[in-house]
């Protein structure tokens, strides 16, 4: 299902509504645009030109600060150029230290007439300061209605400001110069006291410091050589003990062969078992082979082998014997030396711990020492470059161009005041317009009609409609009254209901115009049609036909004057007029009478349409009294005039005599600003007869007397047209 085409039927219907408020406002949209246009002209023409002169510095922060610690800086835009730093630097252009100097300057008090505060507070409001995009460059403009006085005084506060922001980082420089002397002051002491310190570690502790971070003590000797030595020669002798235990545990061990096979392995300097063992292992194979050969156990070369042996055998067993001794001798001096060496080993390491601590002492107290001699030396270092840079010429504010005279104001701005002045008139306008339409509560359209009165709409009437009977031709505006004949002919229920009452709320919303017209364009059709003008309090009908209203309807209903007397001819065929006659005092007494009723019944049956003009509803009862005479009652409601709930009270003022309505004409509507009405009533010139198509009237009687309604009761509804 497409739902886009009523949304867009919506949408477009809500931009013709919104259009045709601005056709039906148009006139208080160009009045007050031409107002507001106008007083912005006004406005304009009386302001004062004002000349503007600027000055472009750049503005730099100092290129190396000097911190307390001893950092520098010498990339401004991570130290100082902050977010922020525009913005402080126009408060301080505009402060009042700085702007204080230029009153002084100038003798803006004598040559402005005023005292210092109204100088400060002027000078605030036409020195204005803005960063140029992009650029460290600030801009400082000045307007004034004096060209001069603008260019002297853009160019003053470029120079103040120089000057204040010299002054600011003066004082900074020497609070930190002052700060960063007092900070080398206690640092020197911090450092006398380090090397004093260092000096008494040095000297109660016998510590010699060579430069090369070695510490030796007082012999000259490395701290802890002494307890290397002690700790190796210990080592040595135990593993020497260990070694002789060993030997002697084996020489116990084994037995006698295998007791010289060890002890011959073992190489000591008095071991004689070493060089007799082999002797003796050559006498035995000497021995071993003398058996071989043959020779038997008793010879005596076998013998003579055999003693050798023997006493070989002895000396190798004396050996061992002496060499146990020799090797238990040995274990005893190295048992005792190892005592010694222990003990001094002991000595020594306690002598090394001590002596550690002392140098460990000397070696914080030393690197300490050095440590604040290093940071003396930086802030010496600090102290004199920030002593150069104070005597170097330095310039944080550089002017790039200087302020000139204008000779062309850039106040006020003409074009764009013109322009402004349009635009809001416009929108004023168009707000009032639609605040005007909103606030309006009169009926504006059919539907309006319909929904609020609950009625019909028998026709619209456009506006500016003249009286039908005085004009030439066929007029295109008679098209509507002809609509306005027919919807009567069928609204109505009874064929007999031919008595009309016309009446409107307030006066001037048409009544009578439409009545005449009316009733001209039903004689037309061949209706023999009776004007009756009951509009006691202001009677208009008789001057629609230039005829004299002095004798007419009151001097019927107060004398006996015949009907006959009253009623008149006018130049239109088949239309007759009953002018008002003598306004009485009493109208509403004299039209709600027994005779009224009576007339009225008489000329139902004497003509075939009767309509009956009546003074507004509103405020009187005439209108009430005829509404319950008559047989229908139609409303003439002037397109937006009255508000709804005064029709309302139209409405319920028939609705309370017992009235019968019939409908609403809408008159006066300009269907020109009016789309809505356009396709209703486009029609009328377009259909409307020319008078070569248009026939020539019914024949009808111009006797004085007034014909009877006879003749029309058989006549066809075409014959309306």
């Amino acid at each position: 299902m497409n739902t886009s085409a009523p949304q867009q039927n919506e949408t477009a219907l809500h931009a013709v509504d919104y259009w045709q408020v601005i056709k039906n406002r148009y006139g208080i949209i160009l009045l007050t645009l031409l107002l507001v246009f106008m007083t912005a002209a006004v406005i304009t023409y009386v302001m004062p030109k004002k000349y503007e002169s600027s000055a472009i510095v750049e503005v730099r922060p100092r290129g190396m600060g000097m911190l307390p610690l001893g950092a520098s800086f010498s990339d401004t835009s991570g130290g100082r150029m902050t977010p922020q730093f525009f913005g402080t630097e126009f408060e301080k252009i505009k402060s009042r230290n700085s702007l204080q100097k230029v009153i002084d300057n100038l003798q803006l008090v004598n040559r402005w007439s005023v005292d210092k505060e109204t100088a400060l507070m002027i000078l605030k409001g036409i020195v204005n300061t803005q960063n140029i995009r992009g650029t460290d460059l600030i801009s400082i403009r000045v307007r004034h209605t004096d060209k001069v006085a603008a260019r002297d005084v853009a160019e003053e506060v470029a120079k103040a400001y120089r000057e204040y922001r010299a002054e600011l980082e003066g004082q900074d420089a020497e609070r930190q110069l002052y700060e960063l002397q007092r900070a080398v002051r206690d640092q020197e002491d911090k450092v006398e006291e380090k090397r004093k310190r260092v000096s008494t570690i040095a000297t109660t502790k016998g510590i010699i410091y060579r430069g090369d971070d070695r510490v030796f003590n007082q012999f000259g000797v490395d701290d802890d050589q002494g307890a290397k030595a002690a700790q190796q020669t210990f080592n040595e002798l135990e593993q020497g003990k260990l070694q002789l235990e060993s030997q002697i545990s084996s020489l116990l061990k084994y037995d006698s062969d295998q007791l010289m096979v060890y002890a011959a392995g073992l190489e000591l300097s008095e071991n004689t078992i070493q060089r007799l063992y082999p002797q003796y292992l050559d006498l035995k194979r000497q021995l071993e082979g003398l058996t071989i050969n043959g020779l038997g156990d008793r010879h005596p070369t076998v013998l003579a082998a055999k003693d050798n042996l023997s006493a070989m055998k002895r000396q190798l067993d004396e050996g061992v014997v002496n060499l146990r001794a020799t090797l238990s001798a040995q274990l005893d001096l190295i048992s005792n030396r190892l005592a010694k060496v222990e003990v001094r080993k002991n000595e020594t390491r306690e002598e090394a711990i001590k002596r550690s601590i002392d140098a460990q002492d000397y070696a914080d107290a030393n690197r300490a020492f050095d440590t604040d001699l290093g940071l003396l030396q930086t802030l010496k270092l600090k102290q004199i470059g920030e002593t150069i840079s104070r005597k170097m010429p330095s310039d944080s504010v550089l002017v790039h161009d200087e302020p000139v005279i204008s000779n062309n104001p850039v106040s006020p701005n003409v074009t764009l005041n013109l322009v402004l002045g349009a635009v809001v008139g416009l929108i004023f306008g168009l707000g009032i317009a639609f605040l005007l339409e909103y606030l309006d509560t009169s009926v504006k359209s059919l539907e309006d009609v319909e929904h609020y009165l609950q009625m019909p709409v028998l026709a619209v009437v456009p506006k500016n409609v003249g009286i039908l009977h005085r004009q030439s031709g066929m007029s295109p505006d008679a098209e509507a009254y002809r609509i306005l004949r027919t919807n009567i002919e069928f609204n109505r229920k009874n064929p007999e209901d031919n008595s009309i009452t016309v009446v409107s709320g307030g006066a001037g919303e048409g009544k009578s115009t439409t009545l005449v017209n009316l009733a001209y364009i039903c004689a037309q059709g061949g209706y023999t049609t009776l004007m009756i003008d009951a509009d006691l309090r202001r009677p208009r009908l008789h001057t629609f036909f230039d005829i004299n209203n002095s004798v007419g309807l009151t001097n019927y209903l107060t004398t006996d004057l015949m009907l006959e007397d009253v009623i008149l001819q006018t130049p239109v065929d088949n239309l007759y007029f009953m002018p008002s006659g003598i306004l009485p005092s009493d109208a509403a007494g004299v039209l709600n009478s027994r005779r009224m009723s009576e007339l009225i019944r008489d000329v139902k049956q004497r003509f075939d349409l009767v309509l009956v003009d009546s003074p507004p509803i509103l405020g009187v009862s005439d209108a009430s009294v005829l509404a319950s005479e008559v047989d229908l009652t139609m409303f003439v409601v002037q397109h937006r005039k009255l508000p709804r709930h005064m029709l309302r009270r139209v409405k319920q003022a028939v609705d309370n005599v017992g009235g019968n309505i019939i409908g609403v004409v809408l008159n006066n509507v300009d269907v020109r600003s009016d789309s809505q009405y356009q396709y209703y009533t486009s029609y009328y010139t377009y259909y409307a007869p020319t008078e070569s198509q248009a026939g020539p009237l019914p024949a009808v009687s111009s006797a004085a007397t007034v014909k009877p309604k006879a003749s029309a009761s058989g006549r066809n509804d075409s014959e309306l047209y």
